[in-house]
C-alpha cells in the first residue's frame, strides 16, 4: 500500500520526517568498518608501534603531523 503525503495527518508527517532524519544521521555517523577484522599485517604494525612506545619510543603530535602536511586545524 502506498501512502501519499497529502493523505497523512500532521503527526504522521512529523513522525516520517523524524524517522528519516534519525536514520540519515545514524548512517552518517556510524562506523562503516564495524564488524570487520583487521588484516594481520596491520595488527602486527599496531603491536610493533605499541611495543616501541613501551620501550620509550617517541610519539609525534597531531599538530606536528598536520604542520608537516601543510594542514591547519
Amino acid at each position: 500500500m502506498v501512502t501519499r503525503v497529502a493523505d497523512m495527518s500532521v503527526d504522521e508527517l512529523k513522525w516520517l520526517i523524524q524517522e528519516t532524519v534519525t536514520q540519515t544521521i545514524t548512517e552518517l555517523l556510524s562506523d562503516p568498518d564495524k564488524g570487520l577484522e583487521l588484516r594481520q599485517e596491520f595488527k602486527m604494525a599496531l603491536n610493533r608501534s605499541l611495543e616501541t612506545l613501551k620501550l620509550g619510543g617517541e610519539t609525534i603530535s597531531a599538530d606536528s603531523v598536520a604542520a608537516n602536511l601543510g594542514l591547519t586545524w
